[in-house]
């Protein structure tokens, strides 16, 4: 089974959060899917991932780049995981259907996107039904995540 953590952005946008649980990631040996809803945007993240802070690294790369199994992190909008990676991170309202090929899924919501909020209840549901791990983390005024379920 998969473990399934939901991250509930309030204060920042997907952009100002994913480096920190990148960085984590990374520094922890693992490789990422990141799956976003479409080419555009996911070229968008990449371009942001380089531009970010100039002091800080993130290897990653897109299906533009090319070498997309040497990617330590893949920026993708379909769902293929070409990097072999064990995290997948999912946003701006994609929703996984293969969770279970996976050890870490994050799942990071709009606050303010009420159907956002909606479908992940029924993801909820259905990732607890099949025996998952999943928790609830919400974003704190200063950025940071608090465990709340």
């Amino acid at each position: 089974m998969s473990e399934i953590r939901f991250y509930h952005l309030q204060t920042q946008d997907l952009g100002q959060a994913l480096p920190q649980v990148l960085t984590k990631a990374i520094a922890g040996g693992k490789r990422v899917v990141i799956r976003l809803p479409n080419d555009d945007i996911a070229e968008k993240m990449a371009a942001h991932l380089w531009t970010y802070n100039p002091d800080s690294f993130l290897p990653h790369g897109t299906k533009k780049d090319g070498f997309a199994e040497d990617q330590p992190i893949y920026i993708t909008a379909g769902n293929d995981n070409p990097n072999k990676a064990d995290l997948l991170i999912t946003g701006m309202g994609v929703a996984p259907d293969d969770v279970d090929h996976f050890a870490l899924v994050c799942e990071f919501l709009d606050g303010h996107d009420d159907a956002q909020i909606a479908a992940a209840r029924q993801r909820w549901k259905t990732y607890k039904d099949a025996g998952h791990a999943i928790t609830y983390w919400q974003q704190t005024p200063t950025g940071g995540w608090e465990q709340k379920a």
